[in-house]
């Protein structure tokens, strides 16, 4: 006797990156999704979230030339912010000033906030007492404490309360990284610290207008990627940011080609924007359309009515988000952010037309510092490369996770993040505005002497930085707020779903 069953088509198997990224997860509830639904262009972007016992989520994204790509890139991304919280929960802190700690310990053994980069004006002295956690020198492996606020990625990962004062800075992502090796982890983080200090005062709402001509791209998924734009109407805009340490630094903006569909998808796909930097000049135009790609796609889910995302999303979903109580949110970034989720596309292209899609000169791709093509795929000889080009920067790095799943938070003092957001500046960020001159608003942000207008705050600064620079030095906070004004979102975003929470006042 013959029984004829139904042809059952299986999901493919798990990939064993994001195998070992889910097995470092538990416990907890991880959930995953295209999101890629959100945009016109057909490519993958997807969502990943976790659900721990105590009902805190954390959420990520990923893409990619493939769902699968993109899906290892979600759950990479969860990794380092969730193993990363979890150490840091467990991690001794030590509450001490600098200055006595290096009475204890010697100067080499703790970082010095200064180099670090505080904000402009901060109430910092080496006597203010600080919260501190280990983190180890990459190239000798030694033990030094760094300000607990530097080592975390968000306000979250620190539990219990401040030390007097309060923290020295607003925690950021930027030095995580996450990989199936500990090589690939570091330079996965160290590229977005190269990237980061390479554009923090050449993108946005400071972008100078150099657009890249890309006369030689040869990399197959990135000309994939662009054809399949292009048929989508969507008229790319690749510029250049900077090429220190021999990176190609770059971005990728875009609008919608004239005559395209403009009004078939949500304005907010206009504010998208990729960043990479990487020696191979084809590695870091992929990496940054890719991110294009994903950026277009999160906003509008992330942004968006609570309806759009109910349409892509997949059942239960909304209602597990739903169930966790909105986090406090930055009032600024959620302020804008309220703002734009309201304009149309014509005014949202007027807030972006002078800085983020300006043209003001070109510069061919085929120029743009790169090495050897496939020199650099193995993770080790990209660590290698990454760290002679920093020969003369300290790394420090706090890691955690073990063989298949590594996740880790890396620190370069001396490079720089966050300065038209967070008023994070030192000596290699004054020189560069003073440098450049005068910002978009037509006055000069940083100088060396006494702050010469109210809103601008001095600068901490080593001795030795002071005597480079010839003097003390001065950033116009101020001047910065007005630079960016309501391209603020382009810098710091809430979280997702924050703004349809809070308008539908679905906050819990």
């Amino acid at each position: 006797m013959t029984t004829c069953m139904e042809d059952v088509t299986e999901d493919p198997p798990e990939h064993p990156v994001v195998r070992a990224y889910r097995d470092a997860l538990a416990p907890g509830e991880q959930r995953d999704f295209d999101i890629g639904a959100a945009d016109r262009t057909g490519l993958p972007v997807v969502s990943a979230d976790h659900l721990d016992a105590a009902g805190v989520r954390k959420g990520a994204c990923g893409y990619g030339a493939d769902a699968g790509q993109a899906r290892v890139g979600a759950y990479g991304e969860l990794t380092e912010e969730v193993l990363l919280a979890r150490h840091l929960a467990r991690s001794g802190r030590r509450r001490a000033s600098y200055a006595e700690l290096v009475r204890e310990r010697g100067r080499d053994r703790v970082a010095d906030p200064v180099e670090l980069v505080l904000p402009a004006g901060a109430d910092y002295t080496p006597e203010r007492p600080l919260e501190w956690v280990p983190a180890r020198r990459l190239r000798t492996g030694e033990e030094v404490l760094v300000p607990a606020e530097f080592a975390a990625a968000c306000g979250a990962d620190l539990p219990g309360g401040p030390p007097p004062g309060g923290w020295l800075t607003t925690p950021v992502t930027n030095g995580l990284g996450a990989g199936d090796t500990r090589q690939r982890a570091l330079s996965h983080a160290l590229l977005e610290i190269l990237q980061r200090d390479g554009n923090a005062t050449a993108h946005r709402a400071m972008d100078e207008g150099v657009v890249i001509d890309l006369d030689e791209v040869t990399d197959p998924v990135t000309l994939a990627m662009l054809d399949r734009l292009r048929g989508a109407g969507v008229e790319v805009l690749p510029k250049l940011a900077a090429t220190r340490f021999g990176l190609a630094d770059v971005h990728v903006v875009g609008t919608d080609a004239d005559g395209g569909p403009e009004g078939a998808v949500s304005p907010l796909t206009l504010t998208a924007c990729g960043e990479a930097a990487h020696p191979d000049r084809e590695a870091a135009l992929r990496k940054a359309l890719a991110e294009y790609v994903s950026s277009r796609a999160r906003k509008v889910f992330f942004h968006g009515p609570l309806g759009t995302a109910a349409r892509i999303a997949p059942p239960g979903y909304l209602e597990r988000e739903l169930s966790a109580p909105l986090a406090e949110q930055e009032p600024r970034a959620l302020a804008a952010m309220t703002e734009w989720a309201a304009l149309d596309a014509a005014r949202l292209r007027e807030l972006l037309e002078p800085t983020v899609l300006s043209r003001r000169a070109t510069v061919p791709f085929s120029s743009l510092p790169t090495v050897p093509p496939g020199s650099l795929d193995d993770p080790a000889a990209l660590l290698d490369d990454l760290l002679r080009r920093l020969a003369d920067f300290d790394v420090l790095v706090v890691a955690t996770g073990g063989p298949g799943a590594y996740a880790v938070k890396v620190l370069v003092p001396g490079t720089e993040v966050e300065t038209m957001s967070y008023a994070r500046i030192g000596e290699r960020g004054v020189r560069r505005l003073m440098e450049r001159g005068h910002t978009p608003g037509g006055r000069p942000l940083a100088g060396v002497g006494a702050p010469p207008r109210p809103g601008a705050r001095p600068v901490h600064l080593t001795a030795e930085a002071r005597e480079r620079l010839g003097g003390p030095a001065w950033f116009d906070a101020e001047g910065a707020r007005e630079a960016v004004g309501a391209l603020y979102p382009l810098y710091r975003e809430p979280d997702r779903h924050a703004v349809a929470r809070t308008a539908e006042e679905v906050t819990r």
